[in-house]
């Protein structure tokens, strides 16, 4: 099976994600932003990718039709089997603040069915507001997207240990700085996780041999697609580095990651965005269901094919 032609689709899908906020940068985000990439072959069959495009979709757009189109034309396509039929899902919260809020919002995940949550937070009173709402058995992750120095870093984790985070993920800035990085795990005391923004399996095996994570988060669409994610995973194996992959997505990506956990029978969990979206691509099939986990499709290519009236409908022309 071969690809003939490439084509991408601009989609802004509105959310509501409540008291929690989601920003890039300075600027507040209110809706999801996703160039869709349709991906057609000489047996008919059509397959979806997903395209990192969060602040800049017009460029993305144009980086896919004149740069990617033309070099994916005529290569093969690879097919793989998973092992998993479900996967585990955790809340990723978006950045709340204060503590009150915090805990009302974890125990709100969990009566959803989610069985483990990630904040977005950045104070010691969140992350203990959090593990007080949902006691010592449920998984706990804290996110901090690059806020801290070195010696901030250190501090913040040895503080947070009383309340257990499974791992601390991104406290520095700049996240290569991969010698920090791995001070911080060394002295803070807690597990590290890092990786969404690496690039390739080259910087993968750099933040690895520097001892920097305990925990690493390939994303599918940004750190090279699903044969440069595949690499990582083995590099990961090879050193005794634990997956945690980044997927904060409702397109493709999503999808992609789905199976891609499905190779795997080691109990990770995929990353779901706590909000509400006004509509869903995947004819709401990618919801976590009572029990907190996600079924993985099992249609040919990524296993469903979206819904194309929410596509004209939430399309960026």
């Amino acid at each position: 099976m071969r690809i003939t032609d490439v084509k991408a689709h601009h989609l802004r899908i509105p959310f509501d994600a409540g008291v929690a906020s989601f920003r890039q940068g300075v600027s507040a985000i209110a809706a999801l932003d996703m160039v869709i990439v349709e991906v057609l072959t000489d047996t008919g069959l059509t397959g979806w990718g997903d395209a990192f495009a969060y602040v800049c979709p017009r460029t993305t757009m144009t980086a896919i039709e004149e740069m990617i189109a033309p070099q994916a034309r005529g290569l093969e396509v690879p097919d793989a089997e998973g092992k998993r039929s479900r996967i585990p899902a955790y809340a990723s919260l978006l950045r709340i603040g204060t503590a009150e809020s915090v805990a009302s919002e974890c125990q709100t995940a969990l009566r959803r069915g989610y069985t483990a949550i990630k904040l977005h937070e950045t104070t010691t009173p969140a992350v203990f507001a959090a593990r007080q709402a949902t006691g010592a058995g449920v998984p706990l992750m804290v996110d901090m997207n690059c806020p801290l120095d070195g010696a901030e870093a250190i501090a913040f984790a040895q503080a947070c240990r009383a309340a257990t985070p499974m791992f601390l993920e991104e406290p520095v800035w700049p996240p290569e700085d991969f010698a920090t990085l791995a001070e911080v795990r060394a002295k803070g005391g807690l597990a590290i996780a890092a990786g969404e923004n690496a690039c390739t399996v080259h910087q993968f095996r750099q933040m690895m041999a520097a001892g920097a994570v305990s925990y690493a988060q390939p994303s599918v669409i940004k750190v090279g697609g699903i044969t440069e994610y595949l690499k990582v995973a083995a590099l990961a194996d090879e050193m005794g580095i634990r997956l945690a992959p980044h997927s904060p997505y409702f397109g493709p990506g999503l999808l992609a990651t789905l199976q891609l956990m499905s190779l795997r029978d080691d109990g990770s969990f995929i990353e779901i965005f706590y909000m509400n979206r006004a509509a869903c691509l995947w004819h709401g099939q990618i919801d976590a269901d009572a029990n907190g986990s996600i079924e993985v499709p099992e249609g040919p290519g990524l296993g469903y094919e979206p819904d194309k009236e929410i596509m004209e409908r939430y399309r960026v022309s």
